[in-house]
């Protein structure tokens, strides 16, 4: 894998990003986590992240390690914690430090609530919705929806975690970027996994994610989804009309 598409992955924030995103995906009260299932979810992920990059997953892979010996200590039987005892809690632990990042993530998600709303007046709707998509009610993904959609379509053209495959893809970033932006202009809208039709290599199929992963960072695209693990679309984001562009720069 080249520099050039190393750099993308910082989209994925970190460890405690990934873990409040299993915590919420699953509908869970934080201080209810269960850490077995949690450690084996991440892994998933981890997975993943290293068919992307090994190094970019390094950082995830010290708190794989840490979850996976919480994961061994919760299966053995233990004595009863005393209150006193609870600083040597692991799950204690981790509930204080995802408590303290989700604090962070609320205050930023509310400082830039105001910044989001007044670019959602400027933005056109997509033009030549498919009539499937009409009325219905999307919301926007993360980036965790996509790694994950991303591993179910490796799962199913039998390239998943664990497939070794020595093929390297020398096709540039930037075409991929320019083949997804003409696929949906031309449809007005497409799904996730028809991105990958007619890729052929593991490079290939990591290549044109990445690609997706850049143009929506640089907000070229948005993707939404009706409800977890349901289908994943992707729209262009339309330019401001001139008019709006004015007035946000007199307001």
């Amino acid at each position: 894998m080249t520099e050039e598409y190393r750099v993308q992955l910082d989209v994925f924030t970190g460890p405690l990003d990934l873990l409040l995103y299993l915590v919420r995906r699953d509908e869970l009260d934080i201080q209810d986590i269960s850490l077995t299932r949690l450690a084996d979810q991440y892994l998933d992920y981890v997975h993943l992240l290293e068919e992307l990059d090994p190094n970019a997953a390094s950082e995830f892979l010290v708190m794989a390690a840490t979850l996976a010996e919480w994961k061994s200590r919760a299966l053995l039987p233990t004595p009863p914690l005393d209150a006193a005892d609870d600083a040597d809690d692991p799950q204690a632990n981790l509930v204080r430090k995802l408590l303290e990042y989700k604090r962070f993530k609320d205050a930023a998600r509310a400082l830039g609530a105001a910044a989001d709303e007044r670019a959602k007046r400027f933005v056109r709707a997509p033009a030549n919705l498919p009539p499937e998509l009409q009325g219905v009610e999307l919301e926007e993904v993360e980036v965790w929806d996509l790694l994950s959609a991303f591993g179910r379509v490796m799962t199913s053209i039998g390239r998943g975690p664990g497939v070794h495959e020595v093929r390297y893809d020398d096709v540039p970033l930037e075409q991929h970027q320019a083949d997804i932006m003409a696929l949906i202009s031309a449809r007005g809208a497409t799904t996730f996994r028809e991105l990958f039709d007619g890729t052929e290599s593991k490079a290939q199929i990591v290549g044109r994610f990445l690609a997706l992963l850049e143009l929506l960072r640089t907000r070229r695209l948005r993707a939404e989804q009706e409800r977890v693990f349901g289908e994943i679309y992707l729209f262009l984001l339309a330019e401001a009309e001139p008019e709006a562009e004015a007035e946000a720069q007199t307001a």
